[in-house]
């Protein structure tokens, strides 16, 4: 029996676990993203503010598909991501909104949360996209590192927010199932 697709499925690995936002989540997930350091490349650099970081979440929330991201150790929020935009007519679905607490950067947390959410989304959609801010070179970087490569350039609105210019990265599930292992 397969299980059906779900933009908001709970998954995790050995030490992760994606678990779907919930309202109550608010003030564990604000006490992360209220560091400037961490929009400093995303295209809202004010984030960080309640009132906008207000605003996000409830995108989030209102999305149902945002997840937080938890140390399975410690129990600890690390973070959020997104599945969004599920396309029937292309087979398609986008991951992005993510963000990390610095104290979760350069320790490969973010690369095993794509790889969670790229092999389940790849076994429902033949092509996941990813949209990266312009000016954020880290993320770009990092979806590089997976495979995926850059198809357009797409002005983006997040919710309530203005349209801000991104690229928009692509992997599809031929290219991501050919990859070496481990990679």
């Amino acid at each position: 029996m397969t299980t059906p697709f779900s933009l908001q499925p709970t998954l995790e690995t050995d030490s992760l676990r994606l678990v779907p936002l919930q309202e109550a989540d608010f003030a564990e997930l604000y006490a992360v993203a209220a560091d400037p350091k961490v929009w400093e490349q995303h295209p809202n650099k004010d984030r960080w503010q309640r009132p906008v970081f207000l605003n996000f979440f409830e995108g989030a929330i209102q999305s149902q598909g945002a997840f937080r991201i938890v140390d399975k150790a410690t129990g600890a929020t690390l973070g959020s991501t997104r599945l969004y935009d599920y396309s029937a007519e292309d087979n398609s679905l986008l991951i992005g909104y993510t963000f990390y607490g610095t104290q979760s950067w350069g320790k490969g947390i973010n690369l095993a949360v794509k790889r969670l959410l790229l092999d389940y989304a790849f076994q429902f959609v033949d092509t996941v996209r990813f949209h990266i801010g312009a000016e954020n070179v880290r993320s770009q970087i990092a979806i590089q590192r997976l495979g995926s490569r850059k198809v357009a350039e797409q002005e983006v609105a997040y919710y309530g927010e203005p349209a801000k210019l991104n690229f928009v990265f692509a992997i599809t599930k031929q290219e991501w199932t050919a990859r070496p292992v481990g990679s």
